[in-house]
């Protein structure tokens, strides 16, 4: 398997169990706009994210996607559910096409839990994701629209270009009318500039003055 062994999860382990990683892991491909998991649904994998852009999200009683977190790769994805032995409590959708490795959880628990660096690591990764969260809420709390939107850009260039710009309006809690007015807004300061039906950032370093 071509990327797991570079996962910074398991870069330490010896060949032997690499191999056996190998043995209980499968990969599964994504097209954009696919659904990795459901909210609800049970699994019995431990999943990685090596490719693509997965958004994770809950439906109010109007049918409206509350984003509650955005993953790039590589990253554990929801590993909380195996943990715990519940549903997911969300839904996790693709952005953009993806991948992901599926480790069979119950082999995993039993043979590889057992290594500390390995349940340390995995402690690292629940942690950042608090983190993750902590920082979503200062965002919205502190930061004004036109800032979070420089801080996306500005941290994630290559999505700004690729995602359409209603799906980033709801990765940043704004309204697509309110993302329209902020980029032509950093167009006319000469931040972005329109190249082929697509804006692309013309002063990288002019975005942080909205944001620090």
């Amino acid at each position: 398997m071509e990327t797991i062994k570079n996962f910074y999860l398991f870069d330490n382990l010896p060949p032997k169990q690499l191999q056996r990683l190998q043995e209980i892991s499968k990969t599964k491909e994504f097209k954009k706009g696919s659904i990795a998991f459901y909210e609800g649904e049970i699994t019995n994998h431990l999943m990685i994210l090596t490719k693509g852009i997965l958004q994770i999200y809950k439906t109010d009683h109007k049918g409206n996607k509350i984003v509650l977190h955005v993953f790039y790769p590589p990253n554990l994805i929801a590993e909380v559910v195996n943990f715990e032995k519940m549903p997911y409590p969300a839904t996790g959708e693709f952005l953009t096409d993806g991948k992901v490795i599926l480790i069979d959880y119950n082999i995993f628990e039993n043979e590889f839990l057992k290594d500390p660096e390995v349940a340390f690591t995995i402690i690292k990764s629940l942690t950042n994701k608090i983190r993750y969260l902590e920082h979503v809420i200062t965002n919205d709390l502190v930061l004004s629209s036109t800032a979070r939107v420089a801080k996306f850009i500005y941290e994630h260039e290559y999505e700004f270009m690729n995602l359409k710009k209603n799906e980033i309006a709801t990765l940043l809690n704004i309204t697509p009318e309110t993302l329209s007015r902020i980029i032509s807004k950093f167009k006319k300061a000469k931040i972005l500039q329109k190249e082929r039906n697509q804006y692309i950032v013309a002063n990288k370093e002019g975005l942080r003055s909205f944001f620090e």
